[in-house]
């Protein structure tokens, strides 16, 4: 279970979140099977994911990250909801890569500079919020900063980090989000940029035992924080067999009258590795159901 905090300035002029996600990412290491690199790619996605969902408003609202810059990973993919419960996966979650110039896991490397952040928002509505831009680094935090100032006009700082033992396990996890309100001018600016110019990075902070409210507090000294709220989310994958079955309507009669043909059709969750099994009979309800559904 993880640790997450949302603040905002005393003054109104920001809101910091923060997050320790160790927990969450060890078992998205454990569901996987994750190499180390590919751990630190989809830990990363995972945490920015949990601080995005945590601010949506409605309570059935969810965000999903999507980041292909083919590299060798593959789509690296992470999804929350309005409680910052998290899911995710990568393509190919073995890579093995060296180590990059300052002697840290290349996720860059892993996920690649070709190619796009995708930022899908369901807030409820007819259509789902799509907003995509060019990667800028592939180490993630940098792509979330961007995306904010780009399709959102937000001026936002994002941290986000993933220390792996030589076991493969997570040694630590997390990260923060500062965004400026509408009420932040440049002196608020040039308070933050001034706060955060020489500070550890965030599995440092986390590695010395700093909660995530201590963390917000540490990268914003200049500023009195009040707490807006805290919560513990968790890996959490919502799939079930309705689910899946509603899935395998949608592929059309003709697909399902060939699934049928097989003794037995196997699904599995790409985010949990449930396995569904749907034998010739299963098949044949599901043809009934979307022939009832097309006559209605």
């Amino acid at each position: 279970m993880g640790k997450l905090i949302r603040c905002i300035s005393e003054d109104g002029t920001l809101t910091v979140m923060a997050t320790d996600t160790t927990d969450i990412v060890n078992r998205a290491q454990k569901i996987h099977g994750t190499s180390a690199v590919v751990s630190a790619a989809l830990g990363r996605l995972l945490t920015a994911a949990s601080l995005m969902g945590s601010a949506l408003k409605g309570a059935d609202d969810s965000v999903t990250l999507r980041i292909n810059g083919n590299g060798p990973a593959g789509t690296v993919l992470a999804a929350s909801d309005s409680h910052g419960n998290v899911r995710g996966y990568a393509v190919n979650s073995v890579v093995e890569l060296p180590l990059n110039d300052k002697g840290k896991l290349d996720v860059s490397g892993a996920v690649g500079k070709d190619g796009f952040l995708t930022v899908i928002k369901d807030l409820g509505l007819k259509e789902p919020y799509v907003g995509q831009v060019s990667i800028v680094s592939g180490e993630i935090a940098e792509d979330i900063t961007n995306y904010f100032a780009t399709s959102e006009q937000i001026p936002t700082v994002c941290a986000l980090g993933v220390l792996v033992n030589p076991d493969l396990t997570i040694r630590k996890a997390g990260g923060f989000i500062i965004q400026l309100l509408p009420t932040a001018d440049d002196t608020i600016i040039d308070k933050v940029e001034k706060c955060i110019s020489d500070i550890d990075p965030v599995t440092t902070m986390l590695d010395k035992g700093l909660s995530p409210e201590t963390i917000c507090r540490t990268v914003l000294p200049a500023f009195k924080l009040d707490v807006l709220d805290t919560s513990e989310p968790e890996y959490r994958c919502d799939c079930s067999r309705e689910r899946v079955s509603r899935a395998l309507i949608s592929m059309g009669r003709d697909e399902l009258e060939k699934l049928k043909e097989d003794e037995k059709t196997e699904v599995c969750c790409q985010f949990c590795y449930k396995k569904y099994v749907f034998t010739p009979a299963d098949i044949d309800r599901l043809l009934e159901e979307s022939k009832g559904k097309e006559d209605k």
